[in-house]
């Protein structure tokens, strides 16, 4: 029993069973004992992203920014907010890159790097120190109430979203809830706990199999509609794993999709070690479209991150691959790096990109070329 699983299983027994969404909520975010309070430098054991394999990642993303800048006529504050921005490492590479090379775009931009896990923070804010200093980065626990003109943009945010689960019987849709018998966790089937569930698979028109397990990611709507709701002017760029709806829920997902992450090592194993391991689910690309457009967003594409980097890259023909003065050695290395990026047996067709925009509707945006 680690310390959360002990204070979950209080919270059944004085109270009844939870859903899987409260208890992942709690899993990956409890204030003392959630998987993201740990120290970041734990996660490696578990799991890397993109941002870890090459500062490359974050050039052509600072690149495409820079390009979202100029769709809205080059206004003289441009806020790019990274929403779960952990330690900085990503925030440090488009800002050090933008400070180099695109010398009118850093003069507009103002970076907003959100981050609610103090630990987190505190290393954030000593990595960030130079451009806070210049007045170009602003750490925060909470997204900016209004965005005059700018970006929103998530890498490997929403997945760790919590999600409801439910299981399909008959014609009825139940939700599993989790309980505990006091020595272990385990799942029963109970009635919605809210009408929201239900209304989320009918807006995608999606009909679940007879004993099919799936995910309602409400939250990952809310999260969509609160960003909608406070952007302004400018664009929402998600990169996520996940499918579009008919994809997502069709017979291969009979299980769904949660998975545990621990050691490098994905199982169904959900209860084992609550707070000591990753929790995550496929992003439903559909309904962040359809959420995000009930308040205002508008999609420009979504595009497999190979396609997307490679579009950004081939430019210049990945000449910011590289830093001055590298010899041979290290270029070699840097393409291996670049290649577990955009390959597919890497991470290239693993994860998608979404461009959402609000207000500019012509907007053409060289990540999304193929589309």
């Amino acid at each position: 029993m680690t310390p959360l699983a002990t204070l979950l299983a209080e919270r059944i027994r004085r109270f009844g069973p939870i859903t899987f969404a409260e208890y992942m909520r709690e899993c990956l975010y409890h204030p003392v004992c959630g998987y993201y309070n740990r120290p970041e430098s734990t996660r490696f054991a578990d799991y890397y992203t993109s941002v870890d394999v090459h500062s490359i990642f974050g050039r052509l993303l600072a690149r495409q920014f820079a390009e979202m800048w100029e769709a809205l006529d080059r206004p003289e504050e441009f806020m790019l907010v990274e929403a779960a921005a952990g330690v900085g490492r990503l925030a440090s590479h488009v800002l050090e890159f933008a400070h180099l090379q695109l010398p009118g775009f850093y003069a507009s931009l103002r970076y907003i790097a959100v981050e609610r896990s103090p630990a987190r923070c505190d290393r954030l804010a000593a990595r960030l120190a130079y451009f806070m200093r210049e007045g170009k980065c602003q750490p925060t626990i909470e997204l900016p109430q209004k965005i005059h003109a700018g970006c929103v943009y998530s890498n490997e945010l929403l997945d760790a979203l919590p999600v409801h689960r439910v299981l399909q019987r008959g014609e009825q849709l139940q939700e599993i809830f989790v309980t505990n018998n006091g020595s272990s966790f385990s799942e029963i089937a109970r009635p919605l706990s809210t009408c929201a569930i239900s209304e989320y698979f009918g807006a995608q028109e999606v009909k679940l199999e007879e004993g099919q397990h799936a995910e309602a990611g409400l939250e990952a709507c809310d999260w969509i509609g609160e960003i909608a709701r406070r952007l302004a002017h400018g664009f929402v760029l998600t990169i996520d794993y996940g499918h579009e709806a008919a994809d997502l829920f069709d017979a291969h997902h009979m299980a769904g999709t949660v998975l545990a992450y621990s050691k490098h090592h994905a199982s169904e194993e959900f209860y084992a070690a609550p707070g000591e391991q990753d929790l995550t689910a496929h992003v439903n690309f559909t309904a962040l479209r359809q959420w995000g457009q009930r308040q205002g967003l508008e999609t420009l594409g979504l595009v497999s991150q190979t396609a997307f980097l490679l579009a950004l890259g081939q430019g210049n023909e990945f000449a910011d691959l590289y830093d001055e003065g590298m010899d041979e050695i290290n270029r070699v290395r840097a393409r291996l790096q670049l290649k577990t990026l955009i390959y597919p047996e890497g991470m290239g067709e693993r994860f998608q990109v979404l461009i959402q925009q609000k207000s500019v509707p012509r907007a053409k945006l060289t990540g999304l070329a193929g589309v």
